[in-house]
């Protein structure tokens, strides 16, 4: 009772699990990017919010509209940063 297993076999085992490894890496890259998409949106949000709740103390108040909200959910703190140097501008 001996172990048959042909060149051919063992070769496409081998192709396949390359080729599962490089299916799951180009996968798993483009979803850090998404994870980190929302990580920055989610945080520009509640800045967002934070900033108009306690800088009407200040006289700061930044609208919240679609433009202000994908800038600061992009580009989290620093899109947040930027719209209070603009609000200071304008």
């Amino acid at each position: 009772m001996g172990l048959d297993i042909e060149l051919g076999v063992i070769l496409a085992y081998a192709a396949g699990l390359i080729l599962l490894y490089f299916v799951g890496w180009i996968l798993i890259i483009p979803l850090k990017y998404l994870v980190k998409l929302i990580i920055n949106g989610i945080i520009g949000g509640i800045l967002l919010f934070l900033i108009n709740l306690l800088g009407g103390a200040i006289g700061l108040h930044i609208a919240i509209n679609p433009l202000t909200a994908i800038i600061a959910g992009v580009l989290g703190v620093p899109g947040v940063i930027l719209l209070i140097v603009l609000q200071y501008i304008l």
